[in-house]
């Protein structure tokens, strides 16, 4: 035990990064604890990733078994197929108990000590935890802060949580809405909408933004939209937003203008999605007993090593990770955070590099990207002085999606045209989001398109798309 305290680190929040962060104290030799309030595993485990994860699976299968034009094509003829739905949602279910059961036994068999109640600040190296049995307090020598999100609902929406519910309860698949309203084309959006068009809903898709996919390389969105919006029974609506949002049987839709907030039509639909994005949930942390504002948007300010900032200045042995301190809202990104958190915290300097950070929309076919958008990278540039170039892969040239004859998809790559330095790779297409791994390493290791072009890829493999976009770029 460290200097009279109770643990050298407690954790407030028990998601990925708390869990991540916990793992990798226990490795340093540190006493911790961890302190949750609601379920183990956080918004990744219960509500995001890895239920979404389930349902995409089970909702892919059948895409694919009715798909008879992509059968024959492989010889392949099937019958009707069928599939129920409280199966599929129960696959999830398990899925989510197996998860969290796994991530709470690794805690325990580590010895890190698990706190069920609400934590927070209550002065220097000072926690209280309210629970069933009233008020505790506990004294760490560090304390990591590890609320995560909830979801965004924007103003004149109204949740009910059946008829008009956020991903929480989307997850859960409790019904199969005849007609569905998904409003924003972000990761969530798009994948709710592949799970729904597979389960033979229609779908209005709402997106207050000038274009479709706003959050993507443009390149990736343009063919993104072509294959997995198009040809589905996907209506959009692109500069609208949903100015009002009523619950019931049906949903009443009021649509405006985005940029006028001209009132344009009113929609009835069985059900809405609202997929706007998340905000962190940093309310209740008693920040303000050690002088900690947080940002105009809610989140904990924190420096490159993960120690929250007063003013500018860091306050010692206070660090805020994931969600709450929205550098960048991914799971894997927590944890990596609660990684360099607690190495910082035992005195080894160390920073997160966001940018070889990689990221995934786990539709049919997968979206992927690393690093820079090509805008991005244009403003990088300029600031400092360097030109990009872009070189560009297609799978209907690669070898093993024609043998899946699974043909669409693209490989970018951005990179700097003095030194070749890679700034960022998009990949749509199948198994995108395994395949951008090389390319994250690469970021990682600031490699050059030059060295690139060298490596061996092995044949015939999907891996092939971007050795192809790295020959393409020194040709």
């Amino acid at each position: 035990m460290s200097h009279g305290f109770d643990y050298d680190l407690v954790i407030i929040g028990a998601g990925v990064g708390g869990h991540g962060a916990a793992l990798h104290a226990v490795s340093c030799g540190l006493k911790t604890a961890i302190i949750e309030a609601a379920d183990m595993g956080g918004t990744c485990v219960n509500r995001g990733c890895i239920p979404s994860k389930a349902l995409l699976a089970a909702s892919g299968r059948v895409r694919e078994l009715r798909n008879a034009h992509h059968l024959k094509s492989l010889g392949i003829q099937v019958g009707n197929v069928e599939f129920d739905r409280q199966a599929i949602a129960d696959h999830a279910g398990n899925l989510v108990s197996k998860i969290q059961g796994d991530l709470t036994n690794s805690l325990k068999r580590l010895g890190v000590d698990i706190i069920r109640g609400w934590g927070k600040i209550a002065g220097t190296q000072k926690i209280t935890v309210t629970g069933d049995g009233g008020e505790k307090p506990i004294t760490a020598k560090d304390i990591i802060l590890s609320p995560g999100s909830i979801p965004f609902v924007p103003p004149g929406i109204e949740v009910d949580g059946k008829t008009v519910f956020t991903s929480d309860q989307g997850v859960k698949l409790e019904s199969l809405p005849e007609w569905v309203a998904i409003i924003g084309s972000g990761y969530i959006g798009l994948e709710f909408s592949d799970v729904y068009s597979a389960l033979g809903c229609e779908i209005t898709m709402i997106e207050a933004l000038d274009q479709l996919m706003p959050g993507f390389d443009r390149d990736i969105a343009k063919l993104a939209e072509r294959v997995l919006i198009t040809p589905r029974d996907i209506e959009t609506k692109v500069g609208i937003y949903a100015k009002k949002v009523i619950p019931g049987s049906p949903v009443v839709i009021e649509l405006a203008d985005f940029k006028t907030k001209e009132d344009l039509d009113v929609i009835e639909v069985d059900a809405c999605l609202v997929a706007t994005g998340r905000i962190p949930a940093t309310k209740n942390l008693g920040l303000e007993s050690i002088g900690v504002e947080l940002d105009r948007r809610n989140f904990i300010p924190v420096d490159d090593r993960m120690a929250v900032l007063s003013a500018g200045e860091p306050v010692p042995h206070v660090w805020a990770i994931g969600d709450a301190n929205g550098k960048m809202m991914l799971a894997h990104a927590a944890s990596a955070q609660g990684i360099i958190a607690v190495e910082n915290i035992v005195g080894r300097s160390r920073v997160v590099d966001y940018r070889s950070i990689p990221a995934a929309a786990f539709t049919h076919p997968e979206v992927s990207y690393v690093g820079l958008t090509e805008t991005a990278a244009k403003e990088l540039g300029q600031t400092e002085g360097f030109t990009i170039a872009t070189s560009r892969s297609y799978f209907k040239g690669n070898s093993k999606a024609l043998a899946e004859n699974e043909a669409d998809g693209i490989a970018k790559v951005i990179y700097r045209q003095d030194t070749g330095e890679v700034l960022g790779v998009h990949i749509f297409g199948m198994h995108a989001a395994d395949l951008i791994h090389e390319a994250s390493a690469a970021i990682a290791n600031r490699q050059s398109v030059q060295n690139l072009a060298h490596l061996v890829h092995a044949h015939p493999t999907l891996s092939e798309v971007l050795d192809e976009a790295y020959k393409r770029a020194v040709v």
